[in-house]
C-alpha cells in the first residue's frame, strides 16, 4: 500500500486514541492531521506503521492535553467532552471496552488522571497495546508504564458505578424518558429517575444553561417537565441518537440547526445522570449550530404571553 492508503486504513484507530486522550473531536482531528504530516514528512519507513502512527498521535495528544488542562481550569461552569455520535474505530473483540471508554462518565473519570496516566490507560486497557509500544509512545520505560497503569486503574475503579445496564434496557428506558419529556409528564419522568439523579449542562458561558446542577428526582422531573413543553411549542425538535455510546438525543430548532445534545447515564434500571452539551463551540462538528439564546428569548416571550 502507499503511504496515504496505510494512513487512511489506520485513521479511525488514530482518531479514537486521540479522542479518548483529549475529549475533544476538533483537537483529536487536529492531532490526526499532524500525525499525517509527520508521517508524510518522514524519509524512513517504520517497521510497524501502526505502532509508529499510534505512538505519534499519542505524543501529540499528550502535548495538547497538557495545555488544554489549563484552559479547562478556567472554563465557565461544568466542562464536558465534545459529544461523539459514532466511534469510527470498531473491533468486535474489544467492543465492550471501546463502548465503555467513550461514555461521558468514563471520559470525565479520565480527566482525573495525569496526561501520561491517561495515555497509558487508553493504550493498554482500551486498545490492548503491548507495553513495549506504550513505552515508546509515552517516552517512559516499560516498568514506569506499568506503574502508571496501576495508578490510572486505581483512580478509574474508584469512580466507576457498581452496576451497569445492558444495551436493550438502556434504550427502552431512554425511549420512555423522551416520550415523557415530550409530553411534559412529570410523574412519568420522576418514575424513571434515580433518587439522587443529577441534571447538568455544559454551556461554557456561551449559551443558556442551568445556574447549577439540579439534584433529586422530584426537582429534575419538575424542571424538565416545565421547560420542554415550551420548547416543543416553539417548534424545537429532538431526535433520539446515541451520544458517546449512551442513549441520548440531538435537539434542533425549527430550522433544523443544532441546539444541544443530551446523554443519559442508565444504571440499575434508573437514570442516574443527564448531561447536556449546549456550548456551540462543541457542537459544530455535528452540523450547523442554532442560536440557543434566541430560543431562550422566544420561550420566555411565549410564557409571558400566556400569563
Amino acid at each position: 500500500m502507499s503511504k496515504v492508503e496505510e494512513f487512511e486504513e489506520l485513521r479511525p484507530l488514530l482518531f479514537s486514541i486521540a479522542y479518548r486522550i483529549l475529549g475533544s473531536v476538533a483537537e483529536a482531528e487536529d492531532a490526526v492531521q499532524e500525525t499525517w504530516l509527520r508521517f508524510d514528512g518522514s524519509s524512513t519507513l517504520p517497521t510497524s506503521t501502526k505502532a509508529f502512527l499510534s505512538a505519534t498521535v499519542t505524543r501529540i495528544a499528550i502535548d495538547v492535553l497538557r495545555s488544554a488542562r489549563v484552559r479547562r481550569e478556567e472554563y465557565v461552569g461544568p466542562w464536558f467532552p465534545e459529544p461523539l455520535l459514532s466511534d469510527p474505530y470498531q473491533d468486535p473483540g474489544r467492543a465492550a471496552e471501546l463502548a465503555d471508554s467513550v461514555s461521558m462518565a468514563a471520559l470525565l473519570l479520565l480527566e482525573r488522571l495525569s496526561p501520561l496516566e491517561r495515555a497509558v490507560f487508553v493504550l493498554r486497557d482500551v486498545f490492548a497495546f503491548g507495553f513495549d509500544d506504550i513505552a515508546t509512545a509515552v517516552g517512559r520505560s516499560e516498568s514506569a508504564c506499568r506503574q502508571l497503569l496501576v495508578r490510572a486503574r486505581r483512580h478509574m475503579e474508584a469512580g466507576r458505578p457498581r452496576f451497569a445496564a445492558d444495551r436493550q434496557e438502556r434504550q427502552e428506558l431512554a425511549t420512555r424518558f423522551f416520550d415523557a419529556l415530550k409530553d411534559g409528564d412529570v410523574g412519568a419522568l420522576r418514575s424513571l429517575l434515580a433518587a439522587d439523579v443529577h441534571l447538568v449542562g455544559d454551556g461554557g458561558g456561551k449559551a443558556p444553561q442551568l445556574a447549577r446542577a439540579v439534584v433529586g428526582a422530584e426537582n429534575v422531573a419538575r424542571v424538565l417537565g416545565t421547560v420542554f413543553p415550551w420548547l416543543i411549542q416553539i417548534d424545537v425538535m429532538f431526535e433520539l441518537h446515541e451520544v458517546n455510546g449512551q442513549p441520548g438525543a440531538i435537539f434542533r430548532d425549527r430550522d433544523g440547526k443544532i441546539l444541544h445534545t443530551m446523554a443519559l447515564d442508565v444504571l440499575d434500571g434508573q437514570i442516574q445522570t443527564i448531561r447536556s452539551v449546549v456550548n456551540p463551540d462543541k457542537l459544530g462538528h455535528i452540523g450547523p449550530v442554532g442560536d440557543a439564546w434566541a430560543v431562550d428569548r422566544e420561550v420566555k416571550q411565549a410564557r409571558r404571553q400566556q400569563k
